[in-house]
C-alpha cells in the first residue's frame, strides 16, 4: 500500500510510510484563483486499499475538506478501501448540543468522513471514548501514553510526583503513575459557569520540593495549564514537566508555555509542530500507527 498525504502532516505521513517500507504517493495540492481547494493524485497505478494521512489541525475546515477531496480522487484511481489515519481529530470537544439552536459537530464530521469507503479510522488520545459512537467505520483509538512513559521513565526520581490537573483526567494520570511507579496528587479545579475562568482550589496531598509531572490529551490555548503550573509553583514544586499527546498549536499558546515555570513541554507528532522551542520535545507516533496498519 502507498502512503498518501494532505498538508496536515506530511512529516508523519513520510515517517509511517517508511516504518512500512513503502513510500508516499505522488500528490500535487494547489488552489484554484477562487481559494477552492485543487487537488491530484498523480499515480497511475495505486492498488486497490491505500493509507490516507491528514490531521484536522488548523486551518481545521481546509485540512476536512482536502482529505475529502484526496480520498475521492483516491477511489477514482480505483482504491476500493481506504486506512484513515486521523492522529488529531478534529471537533472532537464538540460531541455534545450545548445550547438548544447548535448543530452535534462530531457527528456532522463522522458522515462527511465515511463518505469514502473507509476500512478503517486511526486516531490518538481522543478527548472521550465515547467519539466512536459517532463512527459506523472501525475507529482504532490508539494511545501515545507508551511513548510518554518511555521518554519519562528514565528521567524520574524518588522525588517525582504525577499531578491530574482536573477531574477529567484522573483516570489516565492514575494509570500513568502507576506505570512509573510514582504517587499521584490530584489538583481540584472548578471552572465558572459564568465567565468560564479556571480557579484552582488546593492540591489533595504535598508538592513542596517534588518534581512534578503533568499529563494531559492536549494542549490548546495553554491557559488553564499555566493557572495549574503557576498554583504549584506557589506551592513549592521544585521542577515540573508537561506531558500531552496532542499539541495544537493555537496561536501565542508555546509563547505562554516559554515564559512560564514549565521546564519542558513533551507532545507527540500528531500534530505537526510549528514552532521550535528550547522546551518542546516532540516524539514521533510512527511506529505505532504502523503497528496498527501491520495488523
Amino acid at each position: 500500500m502507498l502512503v498518501f498525504s494532505g498538508s496536515s502532516n506530511k512529516l508523519l505521513a513520510q515517517r509511517v510510510a517508511a516504518k512500512l517500507k513503502t513510500r508516499l504517493g505522488k500528490v500535487e495540492l494547489s488552489r484554484f484563483a477562487n481559494d477552492e481547494a485543487r487537488v491530484w493524485v498523480k499515480e497511475a497505478r495505486v492498488g486497490k486499499r491505500a493509507i490516507l494521512v491528514q490531521s484536522m489541525s488548523a486551518p481545521t475546515d481546509e485540512h476536512l475538506i482536502e482529505f475529502c477531496l484526496l480520498g475521492d480522487a483516491l477511489v477514482r484511481r480505483g482504491v476500493k478501501k481506504i486506512i484513515a489515519v486521523i492522529p488529531w481529530l478534529g471537533y472532537t470537544k464538540q460531541d455534545k448540543v450545548f445550547r438548544p439552536g447548535e448543530p452535534l459537530s462530531v457527528a456532522v464530521i463522522a458522515k462527511i468522513i465515511e463518505l469514502l469507503p473507509l476500512q478503517k479510522v486511526i486516531t490518538f488520545d481522543l478527548h472521550k471514548p465515547h467519539t466512536r459512537r459517532f463512527f459506523k467505520t472501525p475507529i482504532a483509538n490508539l494511545s501515545a501514553r507508551e511513548l510518554l512513559e518511555e521518554y519519562f521513565r528514565k528521567r524520574v526520581s524518588k522525588n517525582t510526583i504525577v499531578v491530574a490537573p482536573d477531574v477529567g483526567s484522573v483516570k489516565s494520570n492514575t494509570s500513568f503513575a502507576k506505570k512509573l511507579k510514582l504517587p499521584l496528587v490530584k489538583i481540584d479545579k472548578k471552572r465558572s459557569l459564568a465567565n468560564g475562568k479556571v480557579r484552582v482550589g488546593g492540591v489533595s496531598d504535598e508538592v513542596k520540593g517534588k518534581r512534578v509531572l503533568i499529563k494531559d490529551d492536549m494542549i490548546a490555548t495553554g491557559s488553564t495549564l499555566i493557572e495549574a503550573v503557576k498554583f504549584l509553583k506557589a506551592k513549592g514544586a521544585s521542577q515540573i514537566e508537561v506531558a500531552a499527546t496532542h499539541h495544537l498549536y493555537v496561536p501565542g499558546a508555546q509563547a505562554k508555555l516559554d515564559r512560564s515555570p514549565i521546564a519542558r513541554v513533551v507532545v507527540t507528532d500528531t500534530v505537526e509542530p510549528r514552532v521550535k522551542s528550547k522546551k518542546l520535545v516532540v516524539l514521533s507516533v510512527a511506529e505505532v500507527i504502523a503497528r496498527e496498519i501491520r495488523v
